[in-house]
């Protein structure tokens, strides 16, 4: 099976944050608190995915409380901070949505992603990735991380279901 053809069984989605929804240079704060940006255009995306009923888990090292508002404030409802093996936080998402991992697509870009990933039902990453998670990889976004590759990915998912701008609610809010 291809790839476009597993994105049409994608059922839920799953993200790391730094390096795949924020960039990998990260400013600090003078307190050393980074200071992550995030890709309105994968803000976007990820609300549209949550509106079209996919679970959705973000899976972070990083323990910023404005991470997790911000995903709250786009419906996430899965949100695990400071995960310090993230298969642990993974396995979890599942039993909560009664999902397989091969019903997922999780993006990550470096070595604490690698173990989730090996399991999942797509592997993806953004063109900035580490080599080791590029290689295990079935898509690789041509965007970098925090350019918008959680948007490429979703788009990629909800066109080979037929659900990208299918609908009125796709273009709002």
């Amino acid at each position: 099976m291809n790839v476009k053809e597993k994105m049409a069984k994608i059922k839920a989605f799953a993200f790391d944050v730094d390096g795949v929804l924020s960039a990998n240079t990260i400013p600090l704060f003078p307190d050393g608190e980074p200071m992550r940006m995030i890709n309105i255009k994968d803000g976007y995306a990820i609300h549209q995915a949550v509106k079209k009923g996919f679970p959705i888990a973000i899976i972070s090292g990083g323990k910023t409380n404005a991470v997790r508002v911000r995903f709250e404030s786009l419906g996430v409802k899965d949100i695990y901070l400071g995960s310090h093996f993230k298969t642990n936080d993974f396995s979890d998402f599942l039993e909560k949505n009664n999902l397989q991992p091969s019903d997922v697509l999780f993006m990550g870009d470096d070595i604490p992603d690698y173990e989730v990933m090996k399991i999942v039902g797509i592997a993806a990453c953004p063109s900035d990735a580490a080599p080791e998670i590029k290689e295990i990889s079935a898509y690789v976004s041509n965007k970098k991380g925090g350019e918008g590759c959680g948007r490429d990915v979703i788009e990629q998912v909800l066109k080979a279901q037929n659900k990208w701008m299918c609908d009125k609610e796709s273009f709002g809010w």
